[in-house]
């Protein structure tokens, strides 16, 4: 399982939300890029980034940082938020980036995750993200009232090979993943699935583990200093 160390970017600056809630933003690091070269001699080989300010408003104000990380720290890159078109794509990946996340965009031009798909394979992600078992978007601001599994159906449909699934009630709670959602979601698709939201010590790392999912984003407890990043790494086993 690979292990995806999180920096969320707003104004240039390391944050965290809780529950994806933007009124509860607050600094967590000085500096992103010696913040991942960190998790690259923690032992991590990926990365996963979100542009929140792109997520809000579709602006890229982060993105030098995100060209930083992906050439000089080591990283291979996963870059969520304000991803909603195919030049968008092309303006990511031309910063390095490895595999781009779709969001929002996923639930209103599904036709746009298909040409995504076409173009660039397994390099284009889904990020669904749920609270009560319906797709959010927005920011996680939009109830789509989709259900999670269906959706995850449908993406999987039009070729998707990767799903982000973030619970948000448990985003940044430090309270534990959704196990029972992920493990609904593997029986429902046979996409590659990273479980995001809630992973709070190296015990959750194991239990992932040893569900079989590709991979597990690593948030808050980082920051807090309740995982240690360089045991989870091991644990889940070879990062490649």
């Amino acid at each position: 399982m690979i292990i995806l160390p999180a920096i969320d970017l707003k104004d240039n600056k390391v944050v965290r939300l809780y529950k994806g809630e933007f009124d509860t933003v607050h600094q967590v690091a000085d500096d992103p890029v010696a913040t991942a070269k960190a998790f690259y001699e923690a032992g991590a080989r990926y990365i996963h980034m979100v542009d929140l300010d792109g997520a809000k408003d579709g602006v890229r104000k982060n993105a030098h940082i995100v060209r930083t990380v992906a050439e000089s720290v080591g990283l291979k890159v996963e870059l969520g938020g304000g991803i909603r078109s195919m030049t968008d794509l092309e303006e990511v990946f031309a910063l390095g980036v490895y595999r781009a996340v779709i969001g929002s965009a996923a639930v209103s031009k599904p036709e746009f995750v298909k040409e995504a798909v076409e173009k660039y394979g397994e390099r284009i992600a889904v990020g669904i993200d749920t609270k009560n078992g319906k797709v959010k978007t927005a920011g996680w601001i939009e109830d789509s009232g989709l259900d999670y599994l269906d959706f995850a159906r449908q993406m999987q449909s039009v070729g998707v090979k990767t799903i982000i699934f973030t619970d948000i009630e448990t985003d940044g709670t430090l309270q534990g993943p959704a196990f029972e959602k992920l493990a609904a979601l593997q029986k429902s698709v046979d996409c590659n699935i990273i479980a995001s939201g809630g992973v709070s010590n190296n015990e959750d790392i194991c239990k992932l583990a040893g569900m079989e999912l590709y991979g597990a984003i690593i948030g808050k407890a980082y920051y807090a200093g309740t995982i240690d990043l360089a045991q989870a790494a091991a644990d889940a086993g070879a990062q490649k």
